[in-house]
């Protein structure tokens, strides 16, 4: 017990410094991507249903591949292809290579993987506000953005919170992916304390453990979102 004490110290030679900036690595990755996939999830489930044929195809097109390719192999093309391109632009215009930040780079890859689940999720819970409430506001004259803002939001919200739930924590995972580009995050940060200590069981149990916490309080949040999302509509308990 005293020598994992130790290594999980925060102090040399304890790792648990190098785990926290880890955590904070991947958290600040997992909230960019799942804010960049919010709108693009936004714009994609508004085209995908008022959007012309060619924004929908393109949309389909888009939401297939991402959710049929398996997500490690699209993190590898969406970062390398990324960065060539980019380099390849800055080549053309007289610019040397470009140094991408790590932080942007992740939030980039991920949040376009993000994008197209949050597409879906946005989209369905669109089409489960009921129909009434958005005639109503049309019998009214009350222009698309202002309907948009003032019911088809606010109405969508509560059907929303569940699947977005599910999205983050899949975001915090998937930051772990990243360590296959070498992203200091905190499987990486792990593996590196794990390989050189020898103490793989110790390392992982506490990266695992951090991971959980993220979990349970991620849980609680979302889970007064929701509970404020839905307040004024009646509850779906059944009654005994």
């Amino acid at each position: 017990m005293e020598q994992t004490l130790e290594l999980l110290s925060l102090s040399p030679p304890g790792w648990g410094a190098n785990l926290l900036r880890g955590l904070a690595a991947s958290i600040q990755i997992a909230l960019g991507a799942f804010g960049f996939g919010l709108i693009i999830g936004f714009f994609g489930a508004m085209g995908k249903l008022y959007g012309s044929p060619w924004v929908r195809d393109l949309l389909e097109v888009y939401t297939t591949v991402v959710r049929a390719v398996p997500e490690l192999v699209l993190i590898l093309i969406l970062y390398f292809v990324g960065t060539d391109i980019i380099n390849q632009i800055a080549a053309a215009m007289g610019r040397g290579p470009v140094e991408i930040s790590g932080i942007a780079a992740g939030i980039w890859v991920l949040g376009v993987v993000q994008g197209a689940y949050a597409t879906e999720i946005l989209r369905g819970a669109i089409k489960a506000v009921p129909p009434g409430q958005i005639e109503a506001a049309r019998a009214f004259g009350m222009p698309r953005g202002l309907l948009a803002r003032r019911v088809t939001i606010p109405a969508m919200t509560a059907f929303a919170i569940p699947g977005l739930a599910n999205l983050w924590l899949i975001a915090t995972k998937d930051t772990a992916l990243l360590a296959v580009v070498g992203f200091s995050e905190l499987t990486l940060e792990t593996r590196q304390a794990a390989q050189s200590t020898r103490a793989y069981f110790t390392f992982f149990l506490a990266a695992g453990f951090l991971y959980l916490m993220v979990t349970l309080l991620s849980g609680v949040l979302f889970g007064r979102i929701e509970k404020w999302a839905r307040r004024g509509q009646p509850s779906h308990r059944g009654t005994s």
